[in-house]
């Protein structure tokens, strides 16, 4: 068994004598008999009213009284009343013990209360209840009495009012209520001495790593022990502080660390010291986490001061295996690696940060299916990264401190000492605990800090003649939100909680940091999402009016769409007209245009073309796909690191793109921008289904790999997009984030929400934290489409039922796919599909037909290889849906056909039915039917 003679104080000595100075050196005279417990008031009648006494053991009550006292005139109460006491104090814990008498009537108003006398008449304590008084007669006329400071009104039946603590004497304890206990030691009371004697020092105690154990848990729970080592850190704001044995157990699997909570009195770092307290666990409410520790009022002796510390142990990123920090639960140690500041979310409510180590080839931890596939690469990321992180703490529970602690050179948080995500701290040393869900260091001194991130002043240069940018704007509404189910006015129906603000300053100071944002990043063209949705109140047009009153402004507008959907929020537009002018109406892509959006989960998508001074056309979409924070029916999270409602993104993507290929506005012109909150990362399915659509990553295609906007759960990607069709693709200069949000700590947002005045006062007019999410920036040199841009043809085929050739026999050319892509690319049109007499085909296009100026589409025939081939003939017909078919008309073999699209506005699938009669003998043996090479159509371009 291990003992304190592991200090460099030889504390064998301490068994028979005492050191100088030694708190507890001398035994005080035991205290005279006090007032332990009463009750005096209970809802409904009073019962079991009662006092009792509690000193030292043998101590004999003969003799002597409580006289009670009427406090109804504060100058002068009267006795009422006289109990005797009798009989001797009993041995219960310690060598103290307590008595009781009953007191029937005991007065329950103002200012009463009563004297405790001993045997030769003394007054030892004039107590009252609610109030002071001054007695007017009996033994303590002419004294004023002591308010215990706590009072019973209505209180329950078995209840009472009772000291708690541990000490020897009325001044170590404090006045708690409780369940009664008359006649028995209060719970939560301890008699001993809080300065235990110095010849206690080097008594036998139980090692620490016997109370920590090799488990999670102790294995002395509730238990009374006594622990020997040094203190290494106080932690008032904790409540407590840390031992250590600086020898330790010499076992791996058990800490050799112990949090003290409480404890008396309060040992400073560097102590030697005898500590005897309940081991237990603090477990949090969640029951994430679990910290051995000692409590129950621990009484603490100092046996010597000034020792020095043990080393602390280096702990290396990442870790061997999720539970091996366990063995070093409150002892020193140190973080020697550079870490990445990767996670600030609480670092507001509580004053802590998540530390990180990034991958090799990352500058700081990222999502997992922002770098990787989801599945099994993107499970064994995760585990990955959460073997490469810990939370720093401050020192303190207390929420929304008034000083917060930097969390690299320890000293107060503020505009001129502040950090951003991405910068780095080297060597942490502090004590290490296991609180509130995660094991955390209390940090006991600064550490090396680097601010490697610095704030980007102007947005990333992307070039192009024209900019489009978007911004999710966090629930900027202009209906304050007052917090009250009452207050559910928002949204379509009126009947939604109002998400934004609280109340009018935080709107100004919002309104403020998202018109600096926009301002600073001087798009022509600028999507909007987390607009408040209420009829009446356009937050598009209030940004509008904000960016125009800013000095030297070129004035903005805004696409006025009204309510959009069923949600509280919706997505918005805003352009500038000097550089850009919208063609036709928007367009709204919601269930009812494709069943596969769901739009109760998604929000509707708002599509509009514009035009530059040049002539150049691109159409917008901004989309605001549903998030991942709470699951959809039959879509829950699949576990693959997609999170929940994957599905429901996927179809809404997926439905997006052939919404688009239909040209809703009507541009003519194939050069398309989604941009937006898609929430997914772009190796998810949602993001992969629009490349397969012809769409290009924009910021990946810039940023590569390891671009990102967003910070979530200390990881880091991007969820908002600019996803450019194939002919924009080209057309795009750059793209990039303006990191003036993701990387920002949230005390500096607008919300004044539970924040102290201190950390209020941090807000400033600028850009930097308006939103959670980074703003998207793009450029593009826009161009009228080209000639080759406006032509299309089939890329599928959809459906072959070849007829017969001569007299029954199967035609010889039967592959269809020579049909696709542009006539005559197959040999000159010498390669060509044979239809047979009464075959069809049918052909399907991902750039829709669109019903255009002029012709939309040629069929062309495969070159005629005999005199047969130039009387087939066929029917065409085309269809949105694949169901419903109108026909155009009849095509030749021996010429190519031209039709209109006429009452059709677009389609998606041609149809060719081969009509041709039958020839009379010998020739019929010839027939193969319509011969097809190809058709060439427009899809695009006025």
């Amino acid at each position: 068994m291990r003992r304190f003679l592991s200090l460099s104080l030889a504390l064998a000595v301490l068994a028979s004598a005492v050191l100088p100075g030694t708190a507890g050196a001398a035994a005080a005279d035991p205290p005279a008999v006090w007032v332990n417990e009463i009750h005096y008031d209970n809802a409904g009648t009073d019962v079991d009213e009662a006092i009792e006494v509690a000193g030292p053991a043998g101590t004999d009550l003969t003799g002597w009284s409580l006289v009670l006292y009427n406090g109804d005139t504060a100058t002068a109460a009267i006795r009422y009343r006289t109990l005797a006491l009798s009989g001797s104090l009993p041995d219960q814990s310690g060598g103290y013990g307590t008595a009781f008498v009953a007191a029937p009537g005991l007065q329950n108003g103002d200012r009463d209360g009563f004297a405790l006398v001993d045997a030769a008449g003394t007054v030892v304590q004039l107590l009252s209840y609610e109030g002071v008084f001054t007695a007017a007669d009996g033994p303590a006329a002419g004294r004023s009495s002591t308010d215990i400071g706590i009072a019973q009104s209505g209180a329950p039946v078995g209840s009472s009012l009772q000291l708690t603590g541990t000490g020897r004497g009325p001044a170590d304890f404090t006045w708690a209520s409780g369940t009664a206990g008359f006649g028995q030691v209060n719970a939560g009371q301890q008699f001993a001495d809080p300065n235990p004697p110095a010849d206690e020092c080097g008594a036998p105690a139980t090692p620490i790593g016997t109370v920590q154990g090799s488990s999670a848990t102790t294995a002395l729970a509730g238990q009374r022990v006594s622990v020997q080592a040094v203190v290494t850190a106080v932690e008032p704001g904790l409540g407590g502080f840390y031992l250590q044995d600086p020898a330790g157990d010499g076992d791996p699997a058990t800490a050799d660390g112990l949090f003290v909570y409480g404890g008396s009195p309060t040992p400073a770092v560097g102590d030697a010291v005898r500590v005897t307290g309940t081991a237990g666990e603090y477990v949090t409410s969640s029951g994430a986490s679990s910290q051995t520790q000692l409590s129950g009022s621990p009484t603490v002796g100092v046996c010597q001061s000034g020792q020095a510390l043990p080393e602390p142990v280096a702990v290396q990123f990442p870790l061997p295996a999720a539970d091996a920090l366990e063995p070093l639960e409150g002892m020193r140690v140190s973080l020697p690696q550079t870490l990445v500041i990767s996670e600030y979310f609480n670092y507001d409510r509580f004053g802590e940060v998540v530390l990180g180590l990034p991958l090799a080839g990352q500058s700081r931890p990222f999502t997992p299916t922002a770098v990787v596939d989801p599945g099994p690469p993107a499970v064994e990321l995760a585990a990955r990264n959460a073997l490469s992180r810990i939370t720093l703490d401050d020192g303190s529970t207390t929420q929304n401190p008034a000083v917060l602690r930097h969390p690299g050179n320890g000293q107060p948080f503020g505009s001129t000492n502040s950090f951003r995500g991405g910068d780095t701290v080297t060597g942490v040393t502090g004590v290490l605990d296991q609180t509130f869900g995660a094991y955390r260091v209390q940090p006991t001194g600064p550490a090396d800090y680097a601010a490697v991130n610095p704030r980007p002043d102007s947005p990333p240069a992307v070039g192009g003649s024209t900019r489009v940018a978007s911004q999710n704007v966090l629930n900027y509404f202009l209906t304050v939100d007052d917090g009250t189910t009452a207050g559910r006015i928002c949204g379509p129906a009126r009947n939604q909680e109002c998400r934004g603000a609280d109340n009018a300053d935080e709107l100004a100071r919002q309104r403020t940091k998202i018109l600096a944002a926009l301002g600073g990043l001087d798009a022509d063209v600028v999507g909007l999402l987390e607009l408040e949705n209420t009829p009446g109140v356009d937050p598009a047009a209030d940004l509008v009016a904000g960016l125009n009153a800013r000095p030297g402004a070129q004035p903005y507008a805004s696409v006025d769409t009204g309510v959009i959907g069923g949600d509280a929020i919706r997505v918005g537009l805003l352009y500038r007209p000097s550089a850009v002018q919208p063609v036709g109406g928007f367009q709204i892509l919601d269930s009812t245009k494709d069943q596969a959006f769901i739009d109760t989960a998604n929000r509707p998508v708002l599509v509009q073309t514009f035009q530059t001074a040049a002539g150049g056309r691109f159409t917008v979409a901004v989309a605001h796909l549903k998030s991942k924070g709470s699951a959809c029916a039959g879509d829950p999270d699949a576990g693959d690191g997609q999170g929940n409602c994957n599905q429901t993104r996927t179809a809404a993507a997926a439905a997006l793109a052939r919404y688009l290929d239909t040209d809703p506005t009507g541009s003519g012109d194939p050069d398309r921008l989604i941009v937006g909150d898609l929430n997914s990362y772009d190796h998810e399915d949602p993001i992969r289904t629009l490349r397969e659509a012809g769409y290009t990553d924009q910021i990946a295609a810039t940023g590569g790999e390891f671009a990102y906007g967003y910070v979530f759960d200390g990881q880091a990607g991007y969820l908002d997009h600019a996803l450019a069709s194939a002919s924009l693709t080209g057309q795009v200069t750059a793209a990039g984030e303006w990191h003036i949000n993701a990387d920002e700590p949230d005390v500096l947002d607008y919300d004044t929400t539970f924040k102290s005045p201190e950390q209020d006062a941090l807000f400033e007019a600028n850009q930097f934290r308006a939103s959670d999410h980074d703003p998207v920036l793009v450029g593009i040199d826009a161009t009228r489409a080209t000639a080759a841009a406006c032509y299309g043809a089939a890329q599928q085929v959809s459906a072959y039922q070849p007829g017969t050739a001569g007299t029954g026999r199967p035609v010889d050319r039967r592959d269809p796919a020579v049909a696709l892509g542009p006539a005559g690319s197959d040999s000159g049109g010498r390669d060509a599909v044979s239809l047979g007499r009464g075959g069809q085909l049918t052909l399907a296009f991902t750039r829709p037909l669109q019903n255009l100026p002029g012709p939309d589409l040629t069929v062309v025939p495969g070159w005629p290889r005999i005199l047969t081939d130039l009387t087939d003939r066929a029917r065409v017909s085309v269809s949105a849906d694949g169901v419903s078919w109108v026909d155009l008309g009849t095509v030749r073999g021996y010429a190519a056909g031209t039709f209109d699209l006429g009452g059709v506005s677009t389609a998606r699938f041609l149809r060719i039915t081969d009509t041709s009669g039958a020839l009379p003998w010998p020739l019929s043996l010839l027939q193969d039917g319509y011969d097809l090479d190809g058709v060439d159509v427009r899809a695009g371009c006025a």
